[in-house]
């Protein structure tokens, strides 16, 4: 017993020696993870905001640029430098001073060949320019040398810093007139960083600090520089005062240690190149929370999971032979799932069918739906055909005799040896024959069964064609036939002998019901609206009567002895394949129909 009690003391601090080792390593590794991990992402977003840093100052510069490039071709500045007066100069301080508040620059002025200032923005105030000679500044020197120049420094008499950028004005024959310069401060954009809470500052080529967050940071340099180029640019940008060196050497890319007011923090140092002039943006985003906060919680977390993975290991070291007994358990309860799986897999595979069966059902009866609506429409072309048969024969029956008449005079002059007047007559017999072909053609065309596939129809191809099946009826009734308000060139989304198929209809129920009129007349119109082209059929019949109007376009509804109210109801449906619809348009005499139909270029 006292054996076992020593061996399992033994294991179990053998147990707690391994997890406490292996405890310390997962901390240190989570820890150094999560810090290379936080690392980065402060790294991006440094990054990301050191070139929107740079975009924002970069349009500023590329705004401000402009002006005195626009300038120094103005004919007024030129005027002045070369030949001053006091009106000249007097409208060029309003000039200077509007222009200078709608580009938001400190400060705008003219120099003239020797450095004086003829006219300046702020000529109303005490500090103003003009009359000081600035022959000595950098930026005179060398936009007279080179045409331009950029130069950062504090103001001679407004002591406050800011961009100088100066122009050349040229006289016409390119010799130099003057100089126009527009001084650009950045306190604006300073307070912007400042409340992003990101310090932010620019260095020139020379690594020396030119706008900043932080103020005191300004005129102070990021690399080590000659001491003479040191002095000279104490003289040139600042007081005199010699330039002390930044309280950091940040890297070009990392993490950097800032000490300011006594505390020490952490920040990822990221820089921006994109705005030119030898500038660099730099951006100091703050790391330590990012930093610590990741560590910390990666730490803690590997440090629960390994006393969490220590306790589930201790506890599996217990209850070894309770595993076994799980494990039983738990070999049923996944027959058992399987077996529950199996059963509802065959359910749904049986409802599956189920379903199959019958959405083929539906397919089945949508088919057999869609042929005898085609039977339908066949059924009432062949009822129309019966219908016109009579007229037809009387439109074939005429020409037939004449060619037959013809025929005859023709062997007659063929006897007296007439040739001439003999081809007359076979010319007429041709003709003849050609407007008989035209009509059984129109009538076998119309008779057969289509497809209603959708093509550009001519709307006046479509009347003519079913007017030369009814023309006899028409004729015979003595019906005036109104076609002036029919648009020439009109095309429709369609397929023609079921477009001819619902005319025919209409014009069959118009000529049915003006039986009886005194001066029956029927009107056909079209004409495009919008994207649509609109037909109508205009009867001066007795009209609808109320009842049969509410329910025209229901089955078997009709106003006709003889009819069985199909006509309307198909038509409409063959309209409404289209894309298109077919209506009855209210009017205090007669009937009106209307097509409406999507119009095909």
């Amino acid at each position: 017993m006292a054996l076992s009690r020593q061996s399992e003391t033994i294991q179990w601090r053998l147990f707690a020696g391994v997890w406490v080792i292996v405890g310390v390593m997962a901390i240190g590794v989570a820890g150094w993870l999560a810090r290379m991990d936080a690392e980065a992402a402060t790294r991006d977003q440094a990054r990301t905001a050191a070139v929107l840093h740079g975009a924002v100052l970069t349009s500023e510069l590329e705004r401000q640029q402009a002006v005195p490039s626009v300038l120094a071709v103005d004919p007024e500045l030129l005027a002045l430098v070369t030949a001053p007066s006091p009106d000249r100069r007097d409208r060029l301080n309003l000039k200077l001073e509007q222009l200078a508040g709608e580009v938001r620059a400190a400060a705008l002025y003219v120099l003239d060949a020797d450095g004086t200032a003829l006219a300046a923005s702020n000529w109303r105030e005490p500090t103003s320019f003009v009359g000081s000679n600035y022959r000595f500044r950098p930026y005179y020197i060398e936009a007279m040398r080179d045409g331009e120049a950029a130069f950062f420094a504090l103001g001679t008499v407004s002591g406050r810093p800011g961009l100088y950028l100066a122009r050349r004005i040229d006289r016409p024959d390119g010799t130099p007139a003057g100089v126009i310069v527009a001084k650009v401060e950045f306190d604006a954009l300073e307070q912007t960083w400042r409340n992003a809470g990101e310090p932010t500052y620019v260095t020139d080529a020379d690594g020396v600090v030119l706008i900043t967050t932080w103020p005191e940071w300004r005129f102070r340099t990021t690399r080590p520089i000659s001491e003479a180029r040191r002095r000279q640019l104490a003289e040139q940008q600042t007081t005199g005062e010699p330039l002390q060196d930044m309280p950091f050497n940040p890297p070009e890319s990392g993490l950097v240690r800032v000490q300011r007011d006594g505390a020490s923090r952490l920040y990822a140092h990221e820089t921006d190149t994109s705005m030119g002039l030898g500038w660099t943006l730099h951006l100091l985003w703050p790391a330590d929370q990012m930093m610590s906060r990741p560590v910390g919680a990666a730490r803690v977390l590997a440090g629960l999971s390994i006393a969490l993975l220590a306790g589930l290991t201790g506890i599996l070291l217990r209850r070894r032979q309770r595993a076994s007994n799980r494990a039983i358990e738990e070999e049923a309860a996944r027959a058992e799932l399987e077996r529950q799986v199996a059963l509802r897999t065959t359910e749904l595979s049986a409802a599956n069918q189920a379903l199959s069966h019958e959405m083929e059902e539906r397919r089945s009866l949508e088919l057999s739906r869609q042929v005898l609506e085609d039977e339908l429409v066949q059924a009432n072309k062949l009822a129309t055909v019966g219908q016109i048969a009579a007229g037809v024969a009387h439109e074939i029956n005429q020409p037939i005799a004449a060619i037959r008449t013809h025929a005859d005079t023709a062997g007659v002059y063929l006897e007296r040896g007439d040739h001439d007047a003999a081809l007359r007559s076979l010319a007429s017999i041709s003709g003849l024959t050609e407007r008989v072909g035209t009509i059984t053609d129109e009538l076998r065309a119309f008779s057969r069964k289509t497809r209603s596939e959708v093509v550009a129809v001519d709307v006046e191809e479509a009347i003519e064609g079913a007017l030369l099946l009814v023309s006899a009826r028409l004729r015979e009734r003595g019906i005036w036939l109104d076609r002036s308000a029919l648009s020439p060139g009109l095309k429709v989304k369609a397929e023609r002998n079921r477009l001819e198929q619902v005319v025919l209809n209409l014009l069959q129920n118009s000529i049915e019901a003006l039986e009886g009129t005194a001066t029956p007349t029927i009107a056909l119109s079209s004409k495009r609206v919008g994207r649509k082209v609109v037909i109508r059929l205009t009867d001066n019949g007795p009209g609808l009567q109320e009842d049969v109007r509410e329910r025209l376009f229901t089955p078997f509804v009709t106003s006709k002895a003889s009819g069985l109210g199909l006509g309307l109801v198909i038509s409409r449906d063959i309209v409404a394949g289209f894309g298109g619809e077919l209506s009855h348009e209210p009017s205090p005499a007669g009937t009106v129909f209307q097509i409406a139909l999507a119009h095909a270029p």
